[in-house]
């Protein structure tokens, strides 16, 4: 078990103390150490150098003759974290130039090399990752590194880091609460000290409370006004009170799982449960409420945070343990002048607060601050969260739209504030359009055996693959089931790039070179990578004007399906770029890819020239329309891991190729002894269809909706499914289950797939 994951039951363990900080590729991250603590760096995918700054030299075992002097040019590059070390030095007044630095590890190593850093005295310790820009030609990529920090026995965990300077630090203590004043504008940060810890909170109008009115935080409008269970960071991020006046705003959490729909837990509760007299919530509520004026409640209606319910296929609202670590944290924006009260809920005979309740604590900030909004994305149940971040044309597409949802780590676009998503299908339809693709993972496949492992674990034939090529291909499970899909660029012999949805998809390629001994190196490059696709019959008018290619390279009106070119943004002196003639619309388009620090300059020189004729920014929704349409599957929607290619529609992408590769065995069984099919269905009815809803005939089940749409160009509503084989013949029909099934039904026929253009003469042109 990862020492970051908190093993079920009390959390008195030895990983207690064990922490986690990821410095990100080309960023750096600071921590203290105590005597006796120990600090492990970790590069996890190979070839990252790591550097270790210390305050004092004598603090750290083994740190004599330190000699690297490269601090203030590193903060200078502002890699990601630097702007938070740098206010840490200022606030500690220490400079840069006087920290001793070592390289710890040289950057040749491979990928699970590790260093080790033994702490004598209290020290601050600032550790780096370099590495500059990555030219979308090259794979150089700086990559991540994890430090792993085991606190000396006895040492408790510390709080992060805060935000800003706090206007308020407090603590609210195990089965305790505490009230406290916001001023509107200020920040609330709520934070799970030790992990698997719910915080209720409540929150009051103070100008209402002053006039003898108590207006607090309402779940029941909330949940109503915002269309969720609760509201998270976004355009949907208020909550409300009984008036429909919003009270706090919702910027970053870090966990994603919460409660309004319980009270605090009561004494009520504990009765009931056997065990008069427990320490509970709402009375730790009255009691630090009272002095303040607000009336007593047999039981709070609060917000629960970090309280894992659910509502179940029963109808029953169940609970498990929080999914909160160590340090996880929700930060509010309070809309008005607040009396607020957090407690630290005392529930001990349940999971709730599995099983053992702990300190919650609580940082106001004020609000002169600028927080960005995110959510965390984890790669994994393991991994490190990451807050939502902005990609190089985010501010690009700003300019035209608010809304922005999440998508895989990133904010996008679902659609255009002055357009909407029916006319920015049809400038993708007639004319073109331009769409912001960089939470696409990208991962760089080097070495000597970089083909060998690829042959291994896609399903395509790599052999094949010529430099300037770009092939779509599966990677299953040895079961046959999918893990991802992805294009696989050439741009060498022994270097390829991987463009997939999984952040995963790098860490298990990663593994299979490590089992197989394979010399090769996979290194992600996402944030590396930035692309916008340009999409649509004008796309290659549209690039030839902005797009630059040397002699060597194809030009834009050369470049084939599948293929891609080298090329500089305006001239030959421009900003690098790799220009692709791929994309997810089913019509000619073509995908840039650049580093983001040339994000702004692409967008807006295609902007420039696509414009004028007719181009429109694009966003998800569209985009839902264009590849329904087109027959482009989604994962999460058209397949999982327990599909297989070939269920998926993609059987193509399985190459009948006589080496080995993983999973090759299972997928030849379920080609012989086909069971499920994707099909496209033409519905009979405009009444909404959507993913997960059933395929009836008569009363038997035979199938599922894996993804629908109303299709403009096809004046009707169509979706993709997955059929039992015996029902799949185009021309069957069937009906789509509505309600629970059988209260409601929808006529729908299998017709050929996919919908549109099934010649892909289009994409070809």
């Amino acid at each position: 078990m990862d020492a970051s994951l908190l093993p079920p039951g009390p959390s008195a363990s030895p990983a207690a103390a064990r922490e986690r900080v990821v410095v990100r590729g080309g960023g750096l991250a600071a921590l203290t150490l105590g005597a006796g603590d120990m600090l492990t760096v970790l590069d996890p995918e190979g070839l990252q150098p790591a550097l270790v700054f210390v305050t004092d030299m004598g603090a750290v075992e083994g740190w004599e003759g330190a000699g690297v002097e490269t601090l203030p040019a590193l903060l200078e590059q502002g890699g990601e974290g630097s702007a938070e070390v740098a206010r840490l030095l200022a606030d500690m007044r220490l400079a840069p130039a006087s920290l001793a630095g070592r390289t710890v590890l040289s950057g040749d190593g491979g990928a699970g090399a590790t260093a080790d850093i033994a702490a004598r005295a209290d020290v601050l310790v600032v550790i780096a990752a370099p590495g500059g820009p990555m030219s979308p030609d090259a794979q150089d990529a700086p990559t991540d590194l994890i430090v792993t920090v085991t606190r000396a026995r006895g040492r408790g965990r510390p709080l992060p880091a805060p935000l800003a300077l706090p206007k308020l630090d407090l603590r609210v203590p195990a089965a305790e609460a505490r009230a406290y004043k916001v001023k509107a504008g200020d920040y609330i940060q709520i934070i799970d000290v030790e992990g698997r810890q719910c915080a209720d909170f409540l929150a009051f109008d103070a100008a209402a409370l002053e006039k003898g009115a108590e207006y607090g935080l309402d779940a029941t409008t909330t949940r109503t006004l915002m269309g969720a269970a609760y509201p998270g960071p976004g355009l949907y991020s208020k909550y409300y009170d009984e008036r429909q006046l919003p009270l706090v705003e919702v910027i970053r959490d870090t966990v994603g799982r919460h409660d309004t729909f319980a009270l605090a837990c009561s004494a009520k509760y504990y009765e009931d449960m056997g065990y008069p007299g427990h320490a509970n919530c709402t009375d730790n509520f009255n009691a630090v409420l009272a002095p303040l004026g607000i009336r007593q409640r047999a039981g709070w209606p609060a917000i629960n945070f970090f309280y894992n319910t659910a509502v179940d296929h029963t109808n029953a609202i169940t609970m498990d343990e929080p999914w909160s670590r160590p340090g996880d944290y929700v930060l509010l924006k309070a809309l008005t002048d607040l009396v607020c009260a957090t407690s630290s809920c005392a529930d001990d005979i349940d999971p709730a607060n599995g099983w053992e309740p702990t300190d919650i604590h609580v940082r106001v900030y004020d609000g002169t601050e600028n927080f960005s909004k995110g959510i965390a994305f984890r790669m994994s149940a393991d991994a490190e969260p990451r807050l939502t971040r902005e990609s190089a044309f985010h501010q690009s597409l700003a300019a035209y739209t608010r809304n922005f949802v999440e998508y895989r780590g990133f904010w996008l676009p679902t659609c255009f504030t002055s357009e909407g998503p029916i006319a920015e299908y049809w400038a993708c339809r007639e004319k073109a359009a331009v769409m912001d693709l960089s939470p696409l993972r990208k991962f760089e496949v080097t070495g000597p055996d970089a083909e060998i492992l690829l042959q291994r674990t896609v399903t395509r034939d790599m052999r094949k693959l010529a430099v300037g090529q770009v092939v779509y291909t599966a990677l299953c499970y040895d079961h046959g089931g999918m893990i991802d899909d992805a294009t696989v660029f050439r741009l060498s012999p022994t270097n390829f790039r991987v463009v997939c949805g999984e952040e995963f998809t790098g860490a298990w390629l990663r593994t299979k070179a490590a089992e197989w001994g394979l010399n090769v190196h996979v290194r992600a490059s996402t944030d590396q990578l930035h692309n916008i696709a340009v999409q649509g019959p004008l796309a290659r008018e549209i690039l030839s004007e902005v797009i630059w290619t040397g002699a060597t390279q194809p030009a834009i009106t050369e470049l084939k399906w599948f293929r891609f070119a080298v090329a500089r943004l305006g001239g030959p002196t421009g900003p690098a770029l790799v220009v692709s003639r791929t994309g997810y619309t089913g019509e000619l388009g073509f995908e840039i890819w650049c580093h983001p620090k040339d994000g702004k300059a692409l967008f807006e020189a295609v902007w420039a020239a696509g414009a004028p004729k007719g181009m429109k920014p694009l966003g998800l929704s569209a985009l839902d329309m264009l590849r329904i349409e087109a027959g482009l599957v989604f994962a999460g929607y058209d397949f999982c891991a327990e599909t297989d290619p070939y269920e998926a529609g993609i059987g193509f992408a399985v190459a009948d190729k006589d080496e080995d590769f993983v999973g090759k065995a299972a997928l030849a069984r379920r080609k012989a002894n086909p069971a499920k099919k994707l099909v496209g269905l033409k519905i009979e009815s405009n009444d909404a269809v959507g993913h997960g809803d059933p395929l009836f005939v008569g009363r038997a089940q035979v199938g599922v909706v894996t993804s629908a749409t109303r299709s403009p160009i096809l004046k009707g509503q169509i979706a993709l499914a997955r059929i039992d084989v015996a029902h799949a013949a185009v021309g069957t029909a069937i009906e789509i289950g509505k309600l629970d099934g059988l209260r409601k039904r929808i006529g729908a026929e299998i017709v050929p797939f996919p919908h549109f253009d099934p010649q892909k003469t289009r994409v070809r042109a």
